[in-house]
């Protein structure tokens, strides 16, 4: 009686335990094809990887000096008579403040530049003065702006010449603290 079975089917129900059923012929070039694909989607992940670790480092920083105009503000807006020193004015203590804040973060603070600006009116952009009277429950900004270099964390830089910023509007005023 004449088999119907083709030879394929016939290795596999004459096989011994443990053989492989199929032992394809071109599994060499099945190697070789992986590779190529590998050299060709490699750069791409890398590119992908490097890219999602640079942006999460800029957020970082960006939140980083978003706090530290957020505690800078939190002084500028309470009554700060008692807390600023002699000798020293609210703006340079609130500016102070704030690079001390950064550097305890790991910004470098004297690479960041801030300012204290009015936020609106005839005056908006020209500079704020936290003693001056006059300028009693005005809102100002207080910037904060950083090379992105100075807080990258790979040597080849890749945002070079981006300049991360903060920014935050808040009204002047003499909050006081009750026991």
């Amino acid at each position: 009686m004449k088999s119907i079975c083709s030879p394929r089917h016939k290795a596999f129900l004459h096989r011994r335990p443990g053989q492989a059923i199929f032992r394809p012929d071109d599994q060499s070039d099945r190697r070789g094809a992986a590779l190529v694909e590998f050299a060709i989607i490699s750069p791409v992940i890398l590119a992908l990887v490097l890219g999602v670790v640079e942006m999460g480092t800029a957020l970082e920083a960006s939140n980083k000096l978003t706090s530290a105009l957020r505690e800078g503000g939190r002084l500028a807006a309470m009554d700060w008579t008692d807390i600023v020193p002699n000798g020293v004015t609210p703006n340079d203590k609130v500016m102070t403040d704030i690079k001390n804040f950064l550097e305890a973060s790991g910004v470098p603070s004297d690479q960041v530049a801030i300012s204290m600006t009015f936020a609106e009116g005839a005056n908006q952009g020209n500079l704020f003065d936290l003693a001056d009277p006059d300028n009693m429950n005005e809102l100002f900004q207080i910037s904060a702006s950083i090379d992105y270099s100075a807080v990258s964390s790979f040597p080849a830089h890749l945002m070079s010449g981006q300049t991360l910023t903060a920014s935050i509007v808040l009204r002047a005023g003499r909050i006081q603290l009750v026991d």
